[in-house]
């Protein structure tokens, strides 16, 4: 299959401070660009994540937001490249739906337009398995239907997936959207108010407090280590492939009960769960991807397990000052 090539190009990456697209940065360095561009508003991102590819010139950060088009086109007036990966978190769409509306709306519409303005070669776009909801079938392939989505950012992800495709139908965008599932891995938010199970589990771990699991802990996820997911992305954007969406997850089930068992094992912590009743943010109990279209298409499949993902995630947060 014919591949593009990443090398002495331009490339952008919105949302490139983040957990996700800072080490995506770093794998793309690796490939010799010959410039990165950050486009991040520090809002979820840090400079602590890319103060090492700061060091390198070819990598310039410019601190704005997607909202904000006429700084977009500057940067996508450049680039061969973009990595549109600015996003709110699920629960912070739910408490600031008109911040998440700008964002997510208006921000990727200006990606879109500039991206189609400037012809840049490809857009990739992390997308969410939000946008199916509670998935009809098991493990869910990409042509499930998104109806019983109920959440602000599973709309705002299907907005953009949306607006692609129809970019694409009528002005010939190039693009690939990926619907992460459960991504995990070190640099994810551990001082937020919103922070993720894992998160909470590991504070937990260190400070010997009694862990807390919501319900009885049969809800699933299907965990995705991130240097699998930023594989994902580098396949989507140097295979011909084009007006494609792809499942990017483990394509296994693991339930919260699952999840814990193992990360005290990994910590060999002898602490117990306490099951306490919560209304979730998001009521999906259940997800499991199919995972064949990527590994047919994009070549890719995930190679970090879970075990080994999570020693990584619990090495990482245990050694943080």
């Amino acid at each position: 299959m014919k591949k593009n090539n990443i090398k002495n190009s331009i490339i952008l990456v919105t949302g490139g401070a983040g957990f996700i697209g800072s080490q995506l940065i770093e794998s793309l360095l690796r490939l010799k660009p010959k410039k990165i561009y950050i486009l991040d508003n520090l809002y979820r991102g840090k400079l602590s994540n890319i103060a090492q590819s700061l060091k390198n010139p070819r990598v310039v950060l410019h601190k704005g937001s997607i909202t904000n088009g006429h700084k977009v086109d500057k940067l996508m007036s450049k680039a061969d490249y973009c990595f549109h990966m600015a996003s709110m978190t699920i629960n912070s769409c739910l408490k600031y739906p008109k911040d998440a509306f700008n964002m997510m709306f208006r921000g990727t519409f200006n990606i879109a337009e500039s991206a189609t303005k400037y012809k840049i070669k490809k857009l990739i776009f992390s997308s969410s398995a939000s946008i199916y909801g509670l998935a009809q079938h098991f493990p869910t392939p990409e042509t499930d239907h998104p109806y019983d989505n109920r959440t602000f950012y599973g709309v705002g992800k299907l907005f953009g997936e949306g607006m692609l495709r129809s970019y694409h139908y009528s002005y010939g965008l190039n693009y690939v959207a990926l619907r992460y599932f459960n991504v995990y891995g070190p640099r994810m938010d551990t001082k937020g108010k919103y922070t993720t199970v894992f998160i909470n589990w590991l504070k937990n771990i260190k400070k010997n407090i009694q862990p807390i699991v919501l319900g009885d802990g049969s809800i699933s996820m299907d965990l995705v280590f991130v240097s699998d997911v930023i594989k994902a992305n580098i396949q989507a954007a140097v295979f011909d492939i084009n007006d494609e969406v792809f499942n990017i997850g483990s394509g296994k089930e693991t339930t919260l009960n699952e999840l814990l068992r193992l990360m005290l094992v990994i910590n060999n912590s002898k602490l117990k769960p306490k099951f306490l009743t919560a209304k979730l943010m998001n009521p999906v109990t259940r997800r499991k991807a199919d995972i064949t279209k990527a590994k047919k298409l994009l070549g890719w499949k995930p190679e970090v397990n879970l075990r080994e993902g999570l020693k990584i995630l619990s090495d990482w947060y245990f050694q943080k000052k």
